[in-house]
């Protein structure tokens, strides 16, 4: 996908989301995206490599490697991104299926048709309940993803010394985390990004619900 369909994309997400979904689009764009890409893929790029251990014992410090990372957070985060943004792409698939309905219907009616949808995007009916869950799945999405990088990695943060005494090691070694205070901001900044979305959906969820019931 190239940066003009990627940005035809975001306008059409835009255009069909609430002042909390543009703050959220924004949010997840600028400071989770683009971090992700620019700066947090080139931090975690020698994680592997750079992992040492005070031992020559042959695999060793890949046992113990697997054992203190057994999920890297590049691969997390990047599930997390597809998780979190396709349910907005699920809501334009509405809005569409919505506009060739409307097209088709008008084909076969001819003169006589009248507009079931004078407002393709306007979140009335099944579009409100795809809308809806969708804030919610999303929510849903990070909230677990923050439970499992805080049961894999204790208070989101990398220590500079770990002890391992997993066979084949034979005896409990040392081993050390290349730039474990640059991975550790990396995580919380990841984390905080994470917990403000997951605000802006429910405040979304909120509002969503709080108007239909005026409405009613």
């Amino acid at each position: 996908m190239n940066w003009g369909t990627f940005k035809d994309l975001l306008s059409d997400i835009n255009q069909y989301s609430t002042a909390f979904g543009r703050i959220w689009l924004t949010l997840v764009f600028i400071f989770r995206l683009m971090v992700y890409l620019v700066a947090a893929e080139r931090v975690w790029s020698d994680d592997h490599k750079d992992f040492d251990c005070n031992t020559l014992q042959p695999g060793c410090t890949n046992v113990c490697f697997d054992h203190f990372f057994p999920v890297s957070h590049i691969r997390l985060w990047a599930l997390q991104l597809i998780l979190v943004t396709c349910p907005s792409l699920l809501v334009l698939m509405h809005v569409a299926y919505r506009k060739a309905k409307d097209k088709r219907l008008r084909e076969a009616g001819g003169d006589s048709y009248r507009c079931i949808y004078p407002n393709p995007g306007k979140k009335r009916g099944g579009l409100w309940w795809t809308y809806l869950f969708s804030l919610i799945f999303k929510a849903s999405v990070d909230m677990v993803f923050l439970y499992i990088f805080y049961r894999l990695y204790r208070n989101y943060t990398l220590p500079w010394v770990v002890k391992c005494k997993l066979s084949p090691c034979p005896n409990v070694v040392d081993c050390f985390i290349a730039r474990p205070t640059e991975k550790t901001i990396f995580t919380v900044f990841m984390v905080v990004t994470a917990c403000i979305c997951i605000v802006l959906n429910l405040i979304e969820v909120a509002y969503l619900i709080g108007k239909r019931c005026c409405e009613c």
